[in-house]
């Protein structure tokens, strides 16, 4: 099996259930405060590590509480952590989540060491990139940090894998030509595109925009409809499956790391999506971000019972 690298945030979510989201100027009263760690890089990764992968992380936290908990909770499911850098003076990454009855959530991330990542903590850790197979990035650490990451990876023969959230209309072209995978959602590729993305012709129309930077294939998730996959020869519809949803949280980060959980070992990518389809699923019906995450004995317990 070879080795995943994952450069991204890492964040200490504070997640409050309310009955319905607050609007503009209203205040409403949370039923529960809970504490959990996650950032999407760190998400990706504990998943990535909770399904068996192997691998490794580059990134930053503060020298506080927070910091110690979020690495010490990625060693729990072994992924390797020399590459996340303790920066003195940081505060940790903190993302403040409300969750609604529903299962739907906002989010509002401080971003904090995740912000301070430079080139010097990525050129530091060159040999993880040197012994990574697959190589994933996301967009909330500096944008020239993941460009410069992605660049590195490519000249050295790896496959890159995007997930460009949160979600910014001015990606650098230099970026995209070096990714294999961009994996929206449709908020996302909205934004990426500027292009309007209300029916499948229009999902496709704004992935081939992507395809015509030098991007490989565009997975696009679409919630309770599924996903598409779009390549240069057409595009194909997955379906999601049926489930009760109780927490969307981590559900995309999730959908990422079986993914790449499924590419490292060797899945087709239609088969890759097809078991990301499932662990997210399992995700979605359990609170919280990495503590949804389902191992392999869950997945496999979950495919019999559906089957």
């Amino acid at each position: 099996m070879g080795n995943i690298l994952v450069v991204g945030s890492l964040n200490m979510d504070f997640v409050v259930e309310v009955n319905k989201m607050p609007q503009p100027g209203e205040t409403v009263l949370g039923k529960k405060f809970t504490l959990i760690p996650g950032g999407k890089g760190a998400n990706q990764a504990y998943a990535m590590g909770k399904l068996g992968a192997n691998v490794n992380m580059i990134g930053a936290v503060g020298e506080d509480d927070y910091g110690i908990k979020l690495l010490k909770n990625l060693e729990e499911v072994k992924i390797g952590t020399t590459g996340i850098k303790k920066l003195k003076g940081e505060n940790t990454g903190c993302a403040f989540i409300n969750v609604d009855e529903t299962g739907e959530n906002s989010i509002v991330v401080i971003g904090g060491a995740n912000q301070k990542i430079t080139e010097e903590i990525i050129d530091n850790n060159i040999e993880l990139i040197d012994k990574a197979t697959i190589v994933v990035l996301q967009l909330e650490i500096p944008i020239n940090i993941v460009t410069y990451v992605a660049k590195i990876a490519k000249e050295k023969g790896k496959y890159v894998i995007l997930d460009p959230a949160p979600a910014r209309n001015d990606l650098p072209d230099e970026l995209l030509k070096n990714v294999d995978i961009i994996k929206p959602n449709e908020t996302e590729i909205q934004i990426l595109t500027g292009n309007t993305v209300n029916t499948d012709e229009e999902l496709y129309i704004a992935a081939k925009k992507l395809l015509e930077k030098g991007i490989k294939n565009v997975i696009i998730t679409l919630g309770g409809s599924g996903s598409m996959l779009v390549t240069k020869n057409g595009y194909k519809k997955f379906a999601a499956l049926d489930v009760k949803v109780v927490d969307t949280t981590a559900a995309g980060d999730s959908f990422t790391g079986a993914l790449t959980k499924a590419l490292i070992d060797k899945k087709e990518i239609e088969q890759a999506i097809e078991f990301a389809h499932i662990v997210s699923s399992i995700v979605c019906t359990k609170k919280g971000a990495q503590t949804s995450i389902p191992n392999m004995e869950e997945v496999e317990d979950f495919m019999k019972k559906n089957s």
